[in-house]
C-alpha cells in the first residue's frame, strides 16, 4: 500500500538513489533525491516514487538532457560535480572496505560529455513510425531519444536516419536491439533480436540506406548486409579491424586513461601477460617495449589482435591463445618468467585467474574491471597471497550511471 510521507535524505546509494533512514531500521531509496534533502515521496515498501522537494540540496543542479528522470540511462545529472564525483570515489572504496581492505582510492578520472562512442539502443515500430532510445527508469518503454549528451554527436545525429532505415525490419510487438559504435573510420551499426529472415528486396533496400547514410558496416545478427569500409580503432601504433558484435571501452577518453595507467605501472619489463586482452587494448601498448602474451576467450577478437600484429611494425613479439580463462586460468607455473600480469576480466571478475597469479612468480599486476565489487574479492585474493595494493583509479566512463572503471596496481 502506498504511504505519501516526508523523507529525510541521509546519503546516495550504489545505484544513485537517494536514501532515507525510516522507522524500525528501514532504508527507502527515493530516486533522485539527493543528501540532506527534505523531500515528500510515495512510499511502497522499500522504494519511494519523488513527489515534491521540500527543502534542495545546494547541491542540486538541472540536468543536462531534456530526457532525464524519464529515460534509464543515466541516474544522477541533478548532482554538482564535486559531490558527484565523490560518490562515485566512495562507491570504490566501500567496496573494498566491504572485503577489509583500506585501498588508496585516488582521484577520480572523468571524461567530457559526448565522449561515449558505442550506445545500445532499443527500437520498436509504431503507427506513428520508429522510436528508438533507451528504456524509460524502472520501466519497459523505450524514451524516444531527441538528444543524449554523454553519446557521441555523429551516433546522436544518425538516430532520424536508423529509424527510417530500420523500419522495414522492425516488429511492433518486440523492441530489436541497435548497437552503433563510433569507429575511426565511420559508424558500425549491428541490429539484434529481429524476427524472421528478410527478403532480397528487403536487403537491397537496406543495403542502399546505409550507403547513402554513409554507414562503414551494418550487421543483422552478425551477418554484413552492407559494408563501405571494414570499421577499425586504434590500439597503441595498431589499427585494429572491428569483428562484429566485438567488445570496446566505452569510451576513447576513458581508455587513453587506462592505458597509461596499466603501462606506466607495468614500466620497462621483458615479458607480459595480457589476460582477456580482447582485441588488444593494452596489448599493443604494451608491446611496444616487451614481449606479450595475449590470451582471450572469444577466437574473433583473438584473429583480430593477431591479424593487427601481423600488420603493424615496430613491435615485440606478441603471443596469442584462444582459450576460457574462467575454465582454464593460466597457471602459475604457465606464468613462470613473465614479470607482469594485466587482467581485465567481464563484469564476473577472476577469481579463479587471481588465484593463478597469486601463487605465481609474477611481480606487478595490474587489475582493470568495471565492477568494484569483484574487483575487491579478487584484490583480496592477491593481498592474502603477499602482494601489496599500491594504488587503485576511479574511471568514470559510464558519466552519470551508477557504473564506475577501477584499475588496480598490486606488487610484491
Amino acid at each position: 500500500m502506498a504511504d505519501v510521507c516526508e523523507l529525510q535524505i541521509a546519503r546516495l546509494g550504489a545505484q544513485g538513489d537517494g536514501v532515507a533512514d525510516a522507522a524500525a531500521g528501514q532504508q527507502v531509496f527515493v530516486p533522485y533525491a539527493l543528501p540532506g534533502e527534505l523531500v515528500q515521496a510515495d512510499v511502497r515498501g522499500d522504494r519511494g516514487r519523488l513527489i515534491a522537494v521540500n527543502r534542495p540540496s545546494p547541491d542540486r543542479i538541472a540536468p543536462v538532457c531534456r530526457h532525464f528522470t524519464h529515460c534509464g540511462g543515466c541516474a544522477v545529472q541533478h548532482l554538482r560535480t564535486p559531490a558527484y564525483l565523490a560518490w562515485k570515489r566512495e562507491m570504490v572504496a566501500n567496496a573494498f572496505a566491504a572485503r577489509g581492505i583500506g585501498a588508496p582510492v585516488g582521484h577520480v578520472a572523468t571524461v567530457g560529455l559526448g565522449a561515449r562512442r558505442r550506445a545500445t539502443f532499443s527500437a520498436r515500430r509504431t503507427t506513428r513510425g520508429v522510436i528508438m532510445g533507451f528504456h524509460e527508469q524502472k520501466g519497459v518503454e523505450i524514451v524516444d531519444l531527441v538528444e543524449c549528451p554523454v553519446t557521441a554527436s555523429t551516433i546522436v545525429r544518425a538516430l532520424p536516419g536508423l529509424r527510417n532505415l530500420l523500419m522495414p525490419i522492425l516488429s511492433r510487438r518486440a523492441a530489436g536491439r541497435i548497437a552503433v559504435t563510433q569507429a575511426m573510420n565511420g559508424l558500425d551499426v549491428a541490429v539484434e533480436d529481429v524476427p524472421g529472415s528478410l527478403s532480397p528486396q528487403v536487403r537491397e533496400e537496406l543495403a542502399r540506406g546505409a550507403a547513402a547514410m554513409n554507414i562503414a558496416r551494418l550487421t543483422l545478427a552478425g551477418d554484413v548486409l552492407y559494408q563501405s569500409t571494414v570499421p577499425a580503432v586504434r590500439f597503441g601504433t595498431a589499427n585494429v579491424v572491428l569483428p562484429p558484435r566485438s567488445f570496446l571501452q566505452a569510451s576513447s577518453v576513458a581508455e587513453n586513461e587506462m592505458v597509461r595507467i596499466v603501462t606506466q605501472a607495468v614500466g620497462k619489463v621483458k615479458r607480459v601477460a595480457d589476460l582477456f586482452c580482447g582485441m588488444g587494448t593494452f596489448t599493443f601498448p604494451l608491446a611496444q617495449t616487451a614481449s606479450v602474451l595475449a590470451v582471450d576467450g572469444e577466437r574473433s577478437a583473438i584473429d583480430a589482435l593477431s591479424n593487427a600484429a601481423k600488420r603493424t611494425p615496430g613491435l615485440k613479439p606478441i603471443e596469442t591463445r584462444v582459450r576460457d580463462l574462467f575454465r582454464e586460468p593460466m597457471s602459475a607455473r604457465e606464468l613462470k618468467g613473465y614479470d607482469a600480469a594485466v587482467f581485465d576480466p567481464p563484469r564476473a571478475g577472476a577469481a579463479t585467474q587471481a588465484a593463478s597469479l597469486a601463487q605465481s612468480d609474477v611481480k606487478t599486476i595490474v587489475a582493470v574491471s568495471c565492477n568494484p565489487a569483484t574487483l575487491a574479492r579478487d584484490a583480496r585474493i592477491l593481498i592474502d597471497a603477499g602482494f601489496t595494493l599500491e594504488r587503485v583509479t576511479p574511471i568514470d566512463q559510464f558519466l552519470y550511471s551508477p557504473h564506475i572503471e577501477a584499475v588496480a596496481v598490486f606488487r610484491r
